[in-house]
């Protein structure tokens, strides 16, 4: 099925009729960021249905998309489901089970503790590793969320919350080591958070995708490493959107002499295609990019700045 704007305009509005009183319609309308009616419109009374795509009218397809969004998160999207997944816009499939993050020593050593059900268990260097233990909810994970874990795993819950904020970002930053590249990157989204608030997505640094546990040497032959073991930072939005952010060193295309590798670059790109295709996006920077100048500031926040507007609810 298709999404179109009337299919979109259609669906939402059924979903608002089936979970919405008519005398809280309007209400409900104005708190999802609907347009105002138009003189002359259905009052919500007379029909809801019509009341609502009459302030849906003139939204583009793009528009209709978040706005489904944001109804199915609120409200019961069985009618709504079917075309935002045909629409593409939506995220990595099943639940988040082990955000494993921001190693500032040896790397975890990892057994599942049960393998039917996904459970994983840190049996070594978990000192040196952050392991957030919360069920993700419908708006992902956002800084004021990671901040009260993090608070409860210090004992920080009576401390002011600029405490405990900076506690925890002295902590991500330790995980980055000497990389001042990936460094600029974390500032550059701290300064959001003291700009817009703590309601806004974490990002997270340094976590880990897949877990190999051999070294190249005891592979079996024709089965190498798993590729990307870790995520130079990661961003969890609602939806079960995951935004990756990699910085890319002259490692990713380069070999130890500094000359072009192309297997390399390859190995990279085919690693972004599965990663894509498992519904992650992914954005790069090169190292270029990312250099200690005013304009590095301005590239980083724009860039953020655009991608809060993207994947705005």
């Amino acid at each position: 099925m298709i999404a179109t704007p009337m299919r979109l305009r259609s669906a939402i509005a059924a979903t608002l009729w089936e979970c919405v009183k008519a005398h809280h319609l309007e209400a409900a309308c104005d708190a999802l960021g609907m347009k105002p009616a138009r003189e002359g419109s259905p009052e919500p009374f007379n029909s809801k249905r019509s009341y609502v795509e009459g302030r849906l009218q003139g939204l583009s397809l793009t528009d209709l998309t978040k706005l489904a969004h944001r109804v199915a998160a609120e409200y019961d999207a069985e009618h709504l489901q079917p075309l935002l997944d045909a629409s593409g816009t939506y995220g990595v499939a099943g639940e988040l089970k082990n955000l494993i993050f921001a190693a500032d020593g040896p790397k975890p050593e990892i057994v599942f503790s049960d393998a039917l059900n996904n459970d994983v268990l840190v049996v070594k260097n978990e000192l040196f590793c952050l392991v957030y233990d919360r069920p993700l909810g419908a708006q992902g994970l956002t800084w004021a969320e990671l901040t009260s874990w993090w608070a409860d795993r210090e004992g920080l819950t009576d401390a002011p919350a600029r405490e405990v904020s900076l506690s925890l970002y002295r902590r991500l930053d330790r995980s980055l080591g000497d990389n001042h590249a990936e460094r600029r990157i974390l500032r550059t989204y701290a300064d959001r958070y003291v700009r817009l608030g703590d309601s806004i997505p974490a990002l997270i640094p340094q976590v880990y995708l897949h877990y190999d546990p051999y070294t190249r040497a005891h592979h079996a032959p024709g089965t190498p490493p798993l590729a990307r073991q870790r995520m130079d930072f990661l961003l969890l939005l609602p939806q079960r959107i995951r935004i990756v952010i990699e910085c890319d060193g002259k490692q990713h295309y380069a070999d130890e002499n500094g000359h072009a590798d192309p297997r390399r670059y390859a190995e990279m790109v085919a690693e972004d295609r599965e990663l894509r295709l498992h519904g992650y996006e992914v954005y790069r920077f090169g190292g270029a990019e990312l250099t200690d100048t005013p304009a590095t500031g301005q590239r980083l926040a724009a860039f953020f700045d655009r991608l809060a507007e993207r994947y705005s609810a």
